[in-house]
């Protein structure tokens, strides 16, 4: 087992190392991808800068007062003047300074001649930019001001006067803008010349020292060129440099770890660097390795735990051999015990046999039962189906018989026509009785919906002049044909309206509305009443058998359960809905006819 513990802890470890490396692989490369745009950011806003005066210098040598100290650089009125402009357009342009030197690199006029610090008469001919624009080429320079001692970039252009250079116009920026930008960032920026020296920090600390040693030629050239005036310069303080997956990291002397990210600026000879804190990364990837070895320390401890297991398995396959020939002793002795018992066991599944037996004779007695429950449904409904046209075939009589008095033949004639066409109606219902056994069989038709409504109308008129109930029925005139049987849809419309009267019956408001709309490939009809409404716990229910929400002797509760069949029957839904104001609203919704034809 020792063994064991100790190959376990050395394969725990070498995997904590592995999982690490690649971790931190991983986290310095997202890490990397991150200082990216901040590198691009601050390169941008670096060249942004430089760029917007770049330029300048050439132009403003061919303004004609520059063009004319070039000529006359010790005539004390042009002299004024040009000191003047430069200091306006100092002003306009946001320049740090603007100053024309002559050939011989003493400073004839400056944007600053009226300051305590003026450049009047000072001779920078030893600067890189004087002796490169001296030469016809455009000087570019970074330095202290000598007199200053502020950071600044040097901008220079030769000044053409009578076909040969005379001078340098000069403009200096300042770059601290952008410095002061980045203090206070996450990440640390660092901008250094060709030599390796750090001009530009968000750290203050890091400032005007070399990343590497210079050599003596380099140190010579510096004081020549007074580039960094009587500032001393120190080493960075590098405790040490480790490539990873590709990427720099720089440890510090105070211990901290940076992803170094490089981007050279090529028109300026500058190297720009971002400083990316690594010790999240490290974190990271110390997390990860520190999981992958908690996951294997389980992993080992379960396979010890499992190991484990089997020896004591062994030694009680060994205690269950010796407790079997035990048991087998104890079996015979119980032998005798389970031939009672299953004398038993044999008497209650007799009992439990004939318990089944009155069990289905009792399901056949609920079927029964079943089958006489729907036989008294069919008879309510078919009451109910043959109700409503004997009401209307009677108002017909009565009406014929008032206008036979009357001497109005015709309409009396009317109204026997009618009779007798609800009289067809009660043959085809009784034709229909077989539908409360199987499903209905009719075929389906093409019907108008205005002709339904008129239909309905007319035989529910005398249950709505009773009820002193006002119908409106407004439909438009291109409604389409749609799917259904003109009897049953007759039928389930005489229901709704019959029903509508009922509840508007006790309202204030006693009208009806009857509205439809085409919707897509259907027809929507609305039936709304303005009388208490359907109490929302009941509208699920409201299409039940004999449910109804009347007084007893006042329905028998099929009306709205056969109307919903049969609306089903034509593939549609019949729905009921609160109406705004109050009172209900029923909603047939029909298909339309493929034919496409309208009413």
């Amino acid at each position: 087992m020792l063994g064991f513990i100790t190959l376990a802890a050395l394969v725990i470890l070498a995997a904590g190392y592995f999982a690490y490396s690649l971790a931190l692989r991983g986290a310095l490369q997202e890490t990397a991808r991150r200082g990216d745009n901040t590198l691009q950011l601050a390169t941008t806003s670096l060249r942004g800068k430089m760029e917007r005066f770049e330029h300048l210098p050439q132009f403003l040598a061919e303004h004609a007062l520059i063009k004319s100290i070039a000529q006359s650089p010790k005539d004390a009125g042009v002299v004024a003047r040009t000191n003047a402009y430069l200091k306006s357009t100092q002003q306009l342009l946001g320049a740090s300074d603007i100053y024309f030197m002559d050939a011989s690199g003493v400073t004839r006029a400056a944007s600053n001649f009226d300051s305590e610090i003026s450049f009047v008469g000072g001779d920078f001919g030893f600067r890189p930019y004087f002796t490169e624009a001296i030469k016809g080429g455009l000087g570019r320079y970074f330095a202290l001001g000598t007199t200053s001692g502020k950071r600044g970039y040097y901008f220079g252009a030769p000044v053409i006067a009578e076909g040969a250079v005379a001078g340098v116009l000069v403009i200096k920026i300042d770059l601290d803008s952008v410095e002061q930008d980045w203090i206070g960032s996450d990440d640390a920026l660092i901008v250094t010349d060709a030599d390796g020296i750090i001009f530009f920090s968000s750290r203050d600390e890091w400032r005007y020292t070399a990343l590497a040693q210079l050599t003596r030629a380099e140190q010579l050239a510096l004081i020549k060129s007074r580039r960094y005036g009587a500032v001393p310069l120190s080493g960075f303080p590098l405790k040490a440099r480790q490539e990873v997956a590709g990427q720099t990291l720089l440890t510090v002397q105070d211990g901290h770890s940076y992803l170094a990210l490089i981007h050279y600026m090529t028109e300026a000879d500058w190297t720009i660097r971002v400083m990316l804190d690594a010790a999240p990364a490290k974190r990271q990837a110390l997390l990860v390795a520190v999981m992958m070895m908690l996951t294997l320390g389980l992993g080992m401890t379960a396979l010890a735990a499992v190991l484990q297991h089997r020896a004591r398995l062994q030694e009680r396959i060994t205690l269950q051999q010796t407790a079997r020939n035990q048991l087998e002793a104890r079996v015979k002795e119980r032998t005798s015990e389970l031939a009672t018992v299953n004398e038993q066991l044999g008497a209650e599944v007799n009992e439990r046999r004939l318990a089944e037996k009155n069990l289905r004779q009792a399901q056949a007695d609920l079927v029964q039962a079943a089958k006489l429950a729907a036989l008294g449904q069919m008879s309510a409904a078919l009451s109910h189906e043959f109700n409503q046209p004997l009401g209307a075939a009677r108002t017909y009589a009565d009406n014929a018989n008032v206008l036979i008095e009357r001497g109005r033949h015709d309409e009396a004639r009317g109204n026997l026509d009618r009779i007798l066409s609800l009289i067809d109606r009660m043959t085809s219902i009784s034709r229909r009785l077989h539908s409360f056994a199987r499903a209905p069989g009719q075929k389906l038709g093409h019907v108008s919906v205005a002709e339904a409504v008129e239909a309905a109308s007319e035989i529910a008129q005398l249950r709505l002049r009773s009820a002193e109930v006002t119908l409106e029925v407004s439909l438009p005139d291109n409604l389409p044909l749609v799917v259904a049987g003109p009897v049953r849809l007759q039928q389930v419309l005489v229901n709704l309206l019959t029903n509508a009267a009922d509840a508007a019956e006790t309202a204030q408001d006693r009208r009806i509305h009857i509205s439809a709309q085409s919707v897509g490939t259907g027809v929507y009809l609305h039936i709304r009443d303005h009388g208490d409404g359907v109490p929302p716990g009941l509208t699920e229910r409201i299409f039940d058998p004999f449910f109804s929400t009347k007084g007893v002797g006042k329905g028998l509760g099929l009306g709205l359960s056969i109307s919903y069949n049969i609306i089903k029957d034509f593939g549609g839904i019949l729905r009921v809905e609160p109406a705004e104001g109050g009172g209900a609203v029923f909603v047939i919704e029909l298909r339309a006819s493929e034919t496409g034809g309208a009413a």
